[in-house]
């Protein structure tokens, strides 16, 4: 580890900034990692992401950039999903093949698994049914990404891994109001309306679905453990046409349950209501990790803790 060079895309992001931190904790010098705002390398751009490889070298690359949302995102924005996730992946997976690059992590989704996949979601569920249609766009672009890794791996010998997580939250969240994912949204929701003295907030459709959500840093720990690990182990677990492993919390809740522990994280004291008129998304989305948690791995943070976290992290960044 300490003569790699890691080139971590998207490293300002919710799951790249994780990442860094991880491996700065693991003893990687600063000057090992390489990174790259939106305005100094345009990942959409093939010739500026070539370039930049030449010139940096990096040894291992972490695939986390993307464009990503909830549901209201997702829906008005099904263009920019599928079109700026694949054109980053392509990029950035054949310019690391092109320079040498053996080692790559890529970050997927469990967007990745039909609507209905038997619960909880194996690895082998992938292409087994139609995709949740409210983020059918995106998720077909992260499956794009895995078969991308596959393909390198199968045609030229490379070990490009992917991992695919459930649901992420924590520092470095996009809490806005309209395109963010569950938790940051409801965060920013209960507190403005703590603060306003609101006596309700309704949430989007009727509470039931099911969800595993899993704290970020854990998130990062899996990918860097997933990563360090012997090829041969890896391999294990998986097959050179399912080369994706899972990466959740072992639990799933009702969304509801996510909104009242939110609500009494940030201090809400007024009614939590659902607006049964808004969509639910998928019934149930619980990821099987069994396969990761055989090679080793499992996750440590609690929905509570992490929520705790996350709010301060809101009040530092957001207000």
């Amino acid at each position: 580890m300490k003569t790699e060079k890691y080139f971590v895309a998207g490293h300002r992001g919710l799951v790249g900034s994780a990442i860094v931190r991880t491996l700065l904790a693991q003893g990687v010098g600063a000057q090992q990692i390489v990174e790259r705002t939106r305005t100094d390398l345009d990942l959409c751009n093939q010739q500026a992401v070539h370039d930049f490889f030449a010139a940096e070298r990096p040894t291992q690359v972490y695939m986390a950039a993307a464009k990503v949302g909830g549901i209201h995102a997702n829906n008005t924005y099904p263009a920019d999903f599928i079109y700026d996730n694949l054109m980053v992946q392509a990029n950035v997976i054949h310019a690391a093949h092109v320079h040498g690059v053996q080692k790559l992590m890529f970050l997927g989704s469990s967007c990745i698994y039909p609507r209905l996949a038997p619960q909880p979601m194996t690895e082998e569920a992938l292409m087994g049914g139609m995709l949740e249609p409210t983020n059918e766009p995106y998720g077909v672009a992260k499956i794009a990404g895995i078969k991308l890794c596959e393909s390198y791996n199968r045609q030229h010998g490379r070990d490009y891994r992917s991992v695919m997580p459930t649901n992420l939250y924590g520092p470095g969240d996009n809490y806005h109001p309209e395109n963010s994912h569950v938790i940051p949204a409801l965060i920013r929701r209960f507190h403005e309306a703590k603060v306003s003295g609101a006596p309700e907030v309704a949430i989007w459709g009727t509470g039931t679905p099911r969800r595993e959500f899993l704290y970020v840093d854990d998130m990062a720990a899996a990918s860097v453990f997933v990563m360090d690990l012997p090829l041969a182990t890896y391999q294990s677990q998986t097959k050179p046409m399912q080369c994706h492993i899972n990466v959740g919390s072992g639990s799933d809740v009702t969304i509801a349950e996510v909104a009242h522990t939110i609500a009494q994280v940030v201090g809400f004291l007024g009614a939590v209501t659902f607006d049964t008129t808004k969509p639910d998304g998928a019934p149930r989305k619980w990821m099987d990790s069994s396969k990761l948690n055989a090679l080793g791995w499992s996750a440590k943070t609690g929905l509570r803790d992490g929520v705790g976290v996350a709010y301060l992290d809101f009040l530092r960044r957001c207000l």
